[in-house]
């Protein structure tokens, strides 16, 4: 067997690579999360205009440094994918949507088009899979029904899975009053047990849990 058949043949995941528009925000989108978007520059209109036409997502990443407008700001090098969900444009010029999250990616090289818009080739980070929430961290979850019940099913849309330590871990963080290095510091950690244990001894530490 040659050395492409073993390579064919190993188990190491298939890397999914992607080329996307990528829009940096003050905001962190979560896979799973919704995040409402006003959006005016002409260069993410366009972006918005062509990713509903082709139906393919953009990236969404934190600044790392710059400014939402003018040049081009510098992402950290993780983000989510984004598709768009509702899409109103009530005042002309103005579109408002809402971007979807869906899996991670992680930043391979960024460049600025000549319309300033940061175009990225992006490796997809593996999906977990499902996991079971582990029984030392379900004291986490009557807060989070609380907080699911109260938000709506406009901003935490069903299905709720909250027997997924992945997803209970996204939920809690994204509505977290915490700084957003905060929060993209837990969307870059690799496992959801790590994740969950954080959360559960900040939200400890201040009383938060029964």
């Amino acid at each position: 067997m040659g050395w492409f058949d073993f390579a064919r043949s190993s188990d190491s995941p298939v890397i999914e690579t992607r080329d996307i528009p990528l829009f940096p925000l003050e905001a962190v989108l979560f896979p799973g999360g919704l995040l409402p978007l006003k959006i005016f520059e002409q260069r993410y209109l366009d972006m918005a205009a062509a990713c509903l036409k082709d139906n393919k997502p953009f990236g969404i990443c934190l600044i790392a440094r710059g400014d939402e407008t003018g040049k081009p700001a510098e992402p950290h090098g993780v983000g989510t994918l984004a598709e768009i969900g509702n899409c109103e444009m009530e005042q002309l010029g103005i579109l408002q949507i809402i971007a979807r999250g869906g899996r991670r990616f992680r930043i391979i090289e960024a460049h600025s088009r000549a319309d300033h818009l940061l175009q990225g080739r992006v490796e997809i980070i593996p999906d977990n899979g499902p996991l079971a929430m582990p029984p030392e961290r379900q004291r986490l979850l009557p807060l989070l029904r609380r907080v699911v019940s109260d938000l709506g099913r406009e901003r935490i849309p069903e299905p709720h899975h909250f027997d997924d330590a992945e997803w209970v871990g996204y939920r809690i963080t994204e509505v977290l009053p915490i700084q957003n290095l905060a929060k993209q510091k837990l969307l870059e950690l690799e496992d959801p047990l790590a994740r969950l244990e954080i959360l559960e001894k900040f939200l400890d530490q201040r009383q938060l849990l029964g």
